[in-house]
Formats: structure tokens, C-alpha cells, sequence
């Protein structure tokens, strides 16, 4: 368990004080947190909705509790460019700030962040603020992340020693990735303008200007991966035209390659007709003869097809 007052602090057990301000991080399964919620009347609605890791983005609040769930992306272990979403939640009282996540990776890593821009003085709404921008931020990383492969693909897909299945699992990944982050941005957003509104006039006035950056930032998300969605798709078209051409190529090779031996063929299937008077049977060059007409036409179909850059 983490908690902020005038520094950061990691203990194992901490006592929540009513009367105190406090800022604690820890993970959804910590009996202590659980039971000093249902002893302030927290509603058991809003128990079953943090311990369910299918819950979706909400906002939720009665007259003590202000109680949200965002999402927060992690890295599958499956392939650096998917995604899944996991569940965080924030409770905040008058003097209370609780964030819980399933993950406790998941705690660290936005404690650290937080730790460098805490100041003691931060009100609890600032706080709340501060842990929804680092979440936005972190979600920007990964569209960054995911922009840089898709320019990496883009340039490698004309190259000669491209992978088509690695490129069209990582387009797969990458569609998968942008469609989860555009739809959870969309809900983060609407989240974010109930938060605003569930603020006091006074606080709304105050963070004002945080909170036009952090609905920026949240536009500027949806938007982003609408438009790198958009480019998987561009990109797999233009993969698919491109693997069509080579396999139009290799086509184009063989019926090359059958359009010189057809004649010879054919020249070589008369001489093997059991008639008994054929008459350059007896021809003493017969047989030079007909190697030399075979090359003959073969070159020259060769260099018609070369003309017409089919070889």
C-alpha cells in the first residue's frame, strides 16, 4: 500500500484516519481498504462494481462517495503490439483519496508518475486530475508506439525480404489495439465531462484549464486511433496489391516459361508418331537439324518475351 501526505510512503498496513487527509494507491483485493468502505456505508453496488474486471468506464456517486472507473492498457504477453484493458478505480471522499487496481504492477507504475508532480498542498479533485492525465499520457504512448510500427510496416512492405504473415499479424494486432483505445477514449471522455460537472463551481473554476488540456488530450486520442485505424486497413490493402502482384509475377514466369517449351513440344511430339515413311528419319543431319530449330524458336520466343517484360 502506497499513500501520499507530505512524501510518499509504502507500508504494509496503514490505518485510514476520518479525520485526516490521505492519499492511498493499493490493489482491489486489500481486505483493509474493503472493509473501512463498507464501514462508511459504502454502497454495495459500487462493491460489486470495482471488484469486476468486466465492468466498463463509469461514474458513479451518492452523497459521500465519488466513485469512477477508468481503464488502463497493458501490454499482452501475446505480441508487443496488443493491448488489453484493465480495470482502475478511484473513490474519493471529502478528505479521501483511494485508488485501487487489480494489477499491482499497475499501482507502482502510476505512483511513480504521480510522485513527481505531488505537491502536499495538491487538493484531492488536482489529484484525481493528475491520475487521469498520467492514464490519457500513458494511452498516447501506445498510439505513438503503434504510429512508429505502422511507418516501420509502411517502408518495409515493398522490401524483398519482407515477412507477409509477421506484417499482417502485427496490422491484426495493431487494428485490434486502435479499436479497444478509440472506444474506451470515447467512454473516458464522457466520464471525464460527469467528473467536471459533479465538481463544485468553485473547483470547476479552479481546474479549469487542467481540464480543457485533459479533454484535449482525450479528443486528440480518439481521433488519432480512428486515423491510425483507418491506416491498418490502407496498409493491409496495399499489402494484399502488393502480394497479388508477386503472385501475378510468378504467374506470369511459368506461363513464360510454358509459352517457349509449348512449340517444342509440339515439334518433338511429331518425331515420336510410329509412322513408318517419315522422311527426315533418313536425313543424316535430321537430328542437328531439329536441335537447331528448337534453340532457334526458343530464343526468339525468349526475346519477344523479354521485349514485353514478361521474364
Amino acid at each position: 500500500m502506497y499513500i501520499f501526505s507530505d512524501r510518499l510512503y509504502r507500508k504494509n498496513e496503514i490505518k485510514l484516519q476520518d479525520d485526516k487527509k490521505q492519499i492511498v494507491f493499493t490493489t482491489i483485493n486489500n481486505i483493509e481498504i474493503i472493509e473501512w468502505l463498507k464501514r462508511h456505508n459504502f454502497p454495495e453496488s459500487f462493491i460489486e462494481d470495482i471488484t469486476n474486471e468486466d465492468q466498463s468506464v463509469a461514474f458513479e456517486e451518492n452523497g459521500k462517495f465519488k466513485l469512477a472507473i477508468f481503464k488502463y492498457f497493458v501490454q499482452d504477453d501475446e505480441d508487443e503490439l496488443l493491448y488489453h484493458a484493465n480495470n482502475i478505480v478511484i473513490i474519493m471522499t471529502i478528505n479521501k483519496f483511494i485508488f485501487l487496481a487489480h494489477d499491482e504492477k499497475i499501482v507502482k507504475t502510476i505512483v511513480n508518475h504521480l510522485y513527481r508532480r505531488y505537491r502536499p498542498s495538491d487538493s484531492l479533485e488536482y489529484i484525481m486530475y493528475s491520475v487521469i492525465d498520467i492514464l490519457v499520457d500513458q494511452t498516447m504512448n501506445i498510439v505513438d508506439k503503434i504510429d512508429n510500427r505502422l511507418e516501420e510496416i509502411e517502408d518495409r512492405i515493398f522490401d524483398e525480404s519482407l515477412d507477409e504473415q509477421e506484417v499482417q499479424k502485427s496490422l491484426y494486432f495493431s487494428r485490434r489495439s486502435l479499436n479497444r483505445i478509440g472506444k474506451v477514449s470515447v467512454q473516458h471522455n464522457d466520464t471525464v465531462n460527469k467528473i467536471i460537472n459533479h465538481f463544485p463551481s468553485t473547483v470547476r473554476e479552479k481546474l479549469r484549464y487542467e481540464f480543457i488540456d485533459l479533454k484535449e488530450h482525450l479528443s486528440f486520442l480518439i481521433n488519432e486511433s480512428k486515423t491510425y485505424l483507418d491506416r491498418t486497413g490502407y496498409l493491409q490493402t496495399l499489402l494484399m496489391g502488393f502480394l497479388s502482384n508477386r503472385m501475378n509475377q510468378a504467374m506470369q514466369r511459368l506461363a513464360a516459361i510454358s509459352l517457349i517449351f509449348l512449340p517444342l513440344t509440339f515439334i518433338v511430339g511429331n518425331y515420336g508418331m510410329n509412322f513408318k515413311n517419315m522422311p527426315e528419319l533418313n536425313w543424316e543431319y535430321g537430328y542437328l537439324i531439329v536441335w537447331g530449330l528448337n534453340i532457334g524458336i526458343a530464343y526468339l520466343i525468349f526475346k519477344w518475351l523479354k521485349k514485353k517484360k514478361w521474364i
